[in-house]
């Protein structure tokens, strides 16, 4: 392989895909090719799809057309479809998207480069045949470590020299590199999910529940304090089953701290906790460890208990309300997001309303509504009693209209306090007079709000990365306005 070839890495949907992207840039950087930004100054433009919900998977496709119709005007002679759209669905997607030259599941990443050199050759390899990677490992969780399946993200395999960063503990390598020059970075502690919520298809083809060993986890958040990220994002399907495949439920709590000792690293964030399974422990280190932010990712969503045990979830709006309490006891000005689904097969008008009383008593600072869809392969897919899609929409708009009002007040609740805030940009002052955004410690990347700031023009702008002491003086909409 030459550095004369070039491959560009798009990447949809969520942040445990961004991580899955630098690893496979770090695997073709390490193999010769280069790097680039942009899908049209690339040879193969590899797609990183999203297979999660009806909207991502039509995103997924549009970016994959975008991308072939590069062909011919652009430098870009392939494009390749990965990722969770091409893993759930392989030579069908195929079939019905032949603008694709080729769909690669998980088991490919290790030899990405073999295969992209072998499409530019006009060899293609087959296209991956889906399976359900359950399957795939021990049914024990015990017994999943050390087993030869590929889980994205994990960089669990031998790679060239110029990929490996030592640790202090020996053998430890990264296999990534940065897409962006963001001061935050998301950080994969673990990968699928033995749970078996009934409207989700992820456990399908992300597989079972698998922690990454703590060792590699604190090498690459090292390697990540090395290339100027300040915050570290943990990502996974369900961080609070984090250690027990590995014998230890604790190890979440026993980690915290030692990532948060990290040279470079200023700030820990931890996300998709699930509400059965949050325990006091990992709550008391989370909000007693300095450098772990005050931020709680909780999925709850809905709040009627007979609709979760239909869900095949678990809760109620006394049990939420006594976990958020918990929470608030110990940090009472932590940032709570979730999100909630909406319609799902036999919600009844009183289900709404249960949900929506428990929205207002919640006081949460964020919330994502859903409507729901059948997901294919999934148990509600079977259910009877279906909503008709005009009335789950009209359930959900009725919701989203209650949250952002509910949300709009929980931002002016802020209002008088000290937040620290990460620096994410600097530019000229926009057309509502804000040059410096970024985010405090109870507010999460990409889908929760930013603090703006009005900041005084005698004084030196900061930079990105910076970490800057605030007090909220407004709000705009779930939007913080802050001072020095």
């Amino acid at each position: 392989m030459t550095s004369e070839r070039s491959v560009a890495v798009v990447t949809l949907g969520c942040a445990r895909n961004e991580v899955d992207s630098e690893e496979l840039a770090g695997r073709l950087q390490a193999e010769g090719w280069t790097l680039v930004e942009d899908a049209a100054s690339a040879d193969v433009a590899v797609v990183n799809t999203c297979g999660f919900v009806e909207q991502a998977k039509k995103d997924s496709i549009d970016a994959l057309l975008e991308a072939n119709d590069l062909k011919g005007h652009a430098r870009t002679q392939a494009v390749v479809a990965v990722g969770c759209l091409a893993e759930r669905y392989g030579n069908k997607l195929a079939a019905e998207l032949p603008e694709a030259d080729a769909v690669l599941g998980f088991d490919s990443y290790a030899d990405m480069s073999a295969h992209l050199s072998a499409i530019l050759a006009g060899h293609a390899p087959p296209a991956h045949t889906p399976g359900d990677r359950r399957k795939l490992l021990p049914v024990s969780p015990v017994a999943r470590q050390g087993a030869a399946v590929a889980t994205p993200g994990h960089g669990d395999s031998a790679e060239p020299a110029d990929v490996r960063v030592e640790s202090p503990m020996a053998g430890q390598r990264v296999i990534r590199a940065r897409l962006d020059g963001r001061p935050w970075a998301p950080l994969k502690i673990a990968s699928g999910c033995d749970r078996r919520c009934a409207f989700c298809a992820i456990p399908s083809f992300r597989g079972a529940f698998v922690s990454r060993r703590p060792a590699d986890v604190l090498a690459e958040a090292r390697w990540l304090g090395e290339h100027d990220v300040r915050e570290i994002f943990l990502v996974s399907e369900n961080s609070t089953s984090y250690g027990k495949d590995l014998g230890d439920l604790r190890l979440l709590d026993t980690m915290l701290p030692e990532l948060t000792a990290v040279d470079g690293i200023e700030r820990v964030r931890v996300s998709y906790l699930q509400p059965a399974e949050i325990r006091p422990d990992l709550l008391d280190v989370m909000t007693s460890t300095p450098g772990v932010v005050p931020y709680f990712d909780i999925s709850f969503q809905h709040a009627s208990a007979s609709l979760l045990r239909r869900m095949r979830r678990f809760g109620s709006p006394e049990a939420f309300l006594a976990l958020l309490e918990q929470v608030r006891a110990r940090s009472p000005y932590a940032g709570i997001r979730s999100n909630v689904i909406v319609g799902f097969p036999g919600e009844t008008e009183e289900d709404v309303q249960t949900l929506a009383d428990f929205l207002i008593e919640a006081r949460l600072d964020v919330v994502g509504v859903f409507g729901y869809s059948d997901e294919d392969g999934t148990e509600a897919e079977t259910y009877d009693a279906k909503l008709p899609e005009a009335e789950v929409e009209a359930r959900a708009d009725h919701l989203r209209a209650l949250v952002e009002e509910l949300t709009n007040q929980r931002a002016l609740e802020r209002v008088g306090e000290r937040v620290e805030v990460l620096v994410e940009s600097v530019d000229p002052a926009d057309e509502d007079g804000f040059a410096v955004r970024g985010r405090a410690a109870q507010q999460g990347p990409d889908v929760d709000g930013e603090t703006l700031f009005d900041w005084p023009d005698d004084e030196p702008l900061p930079a990105v990365g910076d970490l800057v002491e605030a007090t909220v003086v407004d709000t705009l909409g779930i939007d913080w306005v802050a001072v020095r």
